[in-house]
C-alpha cells in the first residue's frame, strides 16, 4: 500500500496516553508544526498540551477521526486493547490509510493482532516501544524500536524523529515489542546490581556522589547508574517510569522465554525483587525505588 511520508501542515496527528513520556512526546511532535487531537483518560494530564493548541476527543475513536496518523502510550496490554480495538478504540475511527502506532511496552502477540486487525480494514499498524524514559522523552532523545512494514515506517519516520535520536526498523509486526523485551531484560540485571553497588558503598561510610564520578566512566558505567544512581543519592524516587510498569514488562519477557523454552534465571530475580518493591507499596515510583526494598531487607533506616 502506498503511504505519504508524515509532512508538517498536512499530515494530522492523534495521541492517546499524555502521562510522564507521552506529554513530551506528543510536544515536540506540536513542536514542529504538526496539529493533534489527544486524548487521556484524565483531561488534566492532557492540559499543558491543549494549551499548545491541540484539541481534545473524547474518545480513541474520535481521535482516529481526525488524525491521519494515531499514536498511543498507555499503561498495560489491556490499555492498548482498548484504546486500538475496543468498541471507542482508534481503528474504529480509522479509515483505510491510517497509520496506529503502539509505543507502550506491551505483548509481540498483540502488535501482530493489532496490524492483522488494522490490515483487515485498509489502515496500517506500528509497533514502536521506547527507551530512555522521562529525561529520553523531556529530550526528544529516545531510542525507538519499530516493527512493521517498511511503508508505513517510513511514512511516519520524520514524526518519530520529533520524539528520538535512534530510529531503528527492526523487522515485521511484533519485532519492535521483542526488542524492547531486549532492552528490558537487560535493565532488569543492571538494576539490581545499581541498587546493590550503591548501597555497599553507603554501608562502607563511602561519599557516593564521588563514586559516582569514578565508577560512572569506567567499564560499570551504565545509563542507569548515570541517570537513576544520583536520584537514588539524592532520595528522590519519583518515576521515569513506573514500578508497577516495569514488573508488566518483565512478565512479559518472561513469558515470551518460555514460549522459546529459554531460562531467564537473571530476570527472574529480578522480577521477584521488584514485586517485593511493590508489596511495599512502591508500584508507582520509579524503577529505582528498587533500593527502597533493598533497604529494608538489610534493615537499613534513612
Amino acid at each position: 500500500m502506498a503511504m505519504t511520508k508524515a509532512e508538517p501542515g498536512k499530515t494530522r496527528i492523534g495521541w492517546i496516553g499524555t502521562g510522564v513520556m507521552g506529554r513530551w512526546m506528543c510536544q515536540h511532535v506540536m513542536a514542529k508544526g504538526y496539529k493533534a487531537a489527544v486524548y487521556n483518560r484524565s483531561k488534566e494530564k492532557a492540559q499543558p498540551l491543549l494549551s499548545e493548541g491541540a484539541s481534545w476527543a473524547d474518545t480513541p475513536l474520535q481521535v482516529a477521526q481526525n488524525s491521519d496518523v494515531v499514536f498511543a502510550i498507555v499503561g498495560f496490554p489491556k490499555d492498548v486493547r482498548e484504546v486500538f480495538l475496543g468498541p471507542k478504540g482508534a481503528l474504529t475511527g480509522s479509515k483505510p490509510g491510517t497509520i496506529l502506532v503502539d509505543m507502550t511496552t506491551s505483548e509481540p502477540s498483540l502488535a501482530r493482532e493489532i496490524y492483522e486487525a488494522a490490515k483487515a480494514k485498509g489502515a496500517a499498524s506500528v509497533d514502536a516501544p521506547v527507551s530512555g524514559g522521562d529525561v529520553g522523552a523531556k529530550n526528544a532523545a529516545l531510542s525507538i524500536m519499530v516493527g512493521g512494514d517498511k511503508e508505513a515506517v517510513e511514512a511516519i519516520r520524520p514524526l518519530l524523529e520529533c520524539m528520538g535520536k535512534t530510529i531503528i526498523h527492526q523487522g515485521g509486526p511484533g519485532a519492535g515489542q521483542h526488542t524492547k523485551m531486549v532492552n528490558q531484560v537487560l535493565i532488569a540485571s543492571n538494576m539490581v546490581g545499581v541498587c546493590e553497588a550503591l548501597l555497599y558503598g553507603y554501608n562502607a561510610g563511602l561519599d557516593l556522589k564521588t563514586v559516582l564520578q569514578s565508577v560512572g566512566v569506567g567499564a560499570a558505567g551504565s545509563w542507569s547508574l548515570n541517570n537513576l544512581g544520583p536520584r537514588i543519592i539524592d532520595r528522590n524516587f519519583e518515576p521515569g517510569f513506573f514500578v508497577e510498569h516495569f514488573i508488566k514488562d518483565m512478565g512479559i519477557a518472561l513469558e515470551e522465554a518460555k514460549k522459546m523454552g529459554l531460562v531467564m534465571p537473571g530476570l527472574a530475580l529480578a522480577n521477584q525483587l521488584y514485586l517485593a518493591v511493590q508489596a511495599q507499596g512502591y508500584g508507582r515510583k520509579g524503577t529505582h525505588a528498587l533500593m527502597l526494598a533493598l533497604e529494608h531487607m538489610a534493615k537499613i533506616l534513612r
